[in-house]
């Protein structure tokens, strides 16, 4: 038997970045809101304290602070003819747990999406055709425009303190930046991050060949910075422990040192951890969410009544939630119907590793998860395609992420996997090794989706979430072309060797190896119920008094880093019901 709580007025599902920012946009309007995270408590202090984070075993090999595979996972195939396997240990991409959610181990990389991200579909029939695009490509536009996004951008890059170069301020093109990004109306909050060695002689090579190299936006503050909220962020100090770390000196933005201390000071925000969503329930005509079932941490099974439900989990969660909950139409790539985990997209990237003489020092280990510098000329619609036969892009850069003991042990394919050689190997590699990498776009294809697998379950009986996932020859083809760019410049910087990682044609997709985190789709936002889950607003069409966001309603994955117009649109969705839902509750589009 259920126990039944009182209800509240905002049930928020999940508390990282979009769950966080949501409760604080709402917190003064008196509400009654209550947050449910699955996850364990964390804080800055004392769970991200120093010396104790920098431990790459505990929180870079074992994982501490994402998802654990026994309890849950997906399982995952190419096509729908394989068998979907349970992903038992996590490698390619690696879900975040407990409060802050991915907020807290991301290197900081914070991007506005491109004009021709938000518009990809009617932007390459314009220039194109449509028979440019595949048949099997599912490509298709945000349902709004940059300008209306703006704001947003601008907001969330002061809530988190952005360090960066603007490249074009209210259509003036600065230089020393993007000159590709889209008009913004601000500069960055805080002056870009010093760059190392590895990102000056990339940007020299970048210059002779023409192109316009730029520092990475970053969410690690250059200098100090008080945001929208009152909350003083530090000064990032290079520790080189971002990536699957908290950041103890407060300086990388994440919920943890943007939003919670200012959100603790409201009395109407509740926080429950350790609080397993099992489903969000509807009344009996199924177009008003009621609340949720959850497991508490005493294994008790809990219904939690609430007037407006927000699923702001992790992408693949809020999917399988969507999915388990019965709310709208799953998808069915056999007719091609349904919107429910359509549209899954992955991130395309590749690589090259420099190797270098001793007399040349690179000091990877003091790094932020952003120290970097990139071009943008190749990403989405920077570049002509027409005799490419591809649709999308990538940014190409020469980013160091720190100098690990374990994981960022640079040494040659020929180098021996263990033993004296290998230690050799390292000593002669560590300090003299720098890397160019691409970070790529993935479009849709009817044949990627998720869907509940029949077979496996998780640890409370519910079906696993199934991913069908494989590359395709028109990010393969791309991929190829990225690597011939990002080889140019190598050649130009001329060190004593290197070698691509790049895939071929033939390559299929491979749980193993980390990628990155940017899994995207499967409840994206549109124009109409026929090719979405939610509106503009990220409000759902067939259950208006539920809100979905994140990473899940992006229509495919773009190269950038999804968390810039992840928590852009939060804000947008935060303010459409602060102004709009809260005074006449009820679809804010018309179907």
């Amino acid at each position: 038997m259920a126990i039944k709580k009182d209800p509240v007025d905002v049930l928020i599902v999940g508390f990282g970045w979009t769950g966080s920012l949501m409760a604080m946009e709402l917190a003064d309007t008196g509400l009654k809101i209550l947050a449910l995270e699955r996850g364990e408590a964390r804080d800055t202090y004392p769970d991200f304290s120093y010396p104790r984070i920098a431990d790459e075993l505990t929180y870079g090999i074992r994982l501490k602070l994402f998802q654990n595979a026994s309890k849950e996972t997906v399982t995952v195939r190419h096509k729908m003819s394989d068998t979907a396997l349970p992903y038992r240990r996590f490698g390619s991409f690696l879900p975040g747990n407990g409060v802050g959610g991915a907020g807290v181990h991301w290197n900081g990389m914070l991007w506005r999406a491109l004009d021709a991200d938000l518009k990809m579909r009617s932007t390459v029939i314009e220039k194109y055709g449509a028979d440019f695009i595949p048949a099997d490509m599912t490509v298709q536009d945000y349902p709004f425009t940059s300008e209306e996004m703006e704001p947003y951008f601008d907001k969330f890059e002061k809530i988190c303190g952005v360090a960066g170069q603007a490249g074009n301020v209210k259509g003036k093109v600065i230089e020393g930046g993007n000159p590709f990004e889209t008009p913004r109306q601000n500069p960055y909050p805080t002056k870009p991050l010093k760059q190392q060695y590895a990102g000056m002689l990339f940007s020299k090579a970048a210059r002779q060949l023409g192109y316009h190299p730029f520092p990475v936006p970053a969410a690690n503050c250059s200098e100090p910075w008080t945001n929208p909220y009152g909350v003083q962020l530090g000064v990032c100090n290079y520790c080189g422990f971002c990536e699957r770390f908290g950041c103890f000196n407060y300086s990388k933005a994440s919920p943890q040192s943007c939003v919670l201390p200012a959100l603790r000071q409201h009395k109407n925000v509740e926080l429950r951890t350790q609080s397993h969503v099992l489903r969000v329930n509807t009344d009996s005509t199924g177009t008003k969410a009621t609340g949720v079932t959850y497991i508490d941490a005493n294994g008790q099974e809990v219904e939690q009544p609430a007037s407006l439900v927000v699923l702001s989990a992790f992408q693949l969660h809020n999917v399988r939630l969507l999915l388990l909950s019965k709310i709208g139409k799953p998808y069915d790539p056999v007719t091609n119907t349904g919107v429910v985990g359509r549209n899954y997209a992955y991130q395309m990237n590749g690589g090259l590793s420099l190797f270098f003489n001793k007399d040349t020092y690179f000091n990877p280990f003091a790094a932020t998860g952003t120290t970097g510098m990139y071009i943008d000329e190749f990403n989405a619609e920077n570049f002509d395609h027409a005799k490419l036969g591809f649709v999308g892009g990538a940014t190409i850069s020469a980013t160091t992420t720190g100098g690990r003991p374990i994981q960022q042990m640079p040494v040659s394919s020929k180098a021996p996997k263990w033993g004296s050689g290998w230690k050799s190997a390292i000593k002669d590699n560590y300090l003299h090794t720098m890397n160019i990498g691409s970070s790529g776009s993935v479009m849709p294809y009817r044949q990627c989706y998720l869907d509940l697998d029949p077979t496996y379950k998780d640890l409370h009986g519910q079906p696993l979430l199934r991913m069908t996932f494989d590359w395709q020859p028109n990010e393969l083809k791309m991929t190829n072309f990225i690597g011939t760019k990002a080889e140019e410049i190598a050649k130009v910087i001329n060190p004593a060797s290197y070698e691509m990682h790049f895939k071929g044609m033939d390559a299929h997709y491979d749980v193993r190896p980390y990628q990155s985190t940017h899994t995207t789709g499967g409840a994206v936002m549109g124009d109409n119920p026929s090719n979405s889950v939610v509106n503009k607003y990220l409000q759902s069409w067939d259950v208006p008094n539920l809100f979905v966001l994140g990473a899940c309603c992006f229509p495919q994955n773009l190269a950038y880093n999804p968390t810039g117009i992840v928590c852009a649109t939060a804000l947008f969705a935060a303010d459409a019901i602060r102004t709009r839902y809260l005074a006449n509750p009820g679809p804010l589009v018309q179907a």
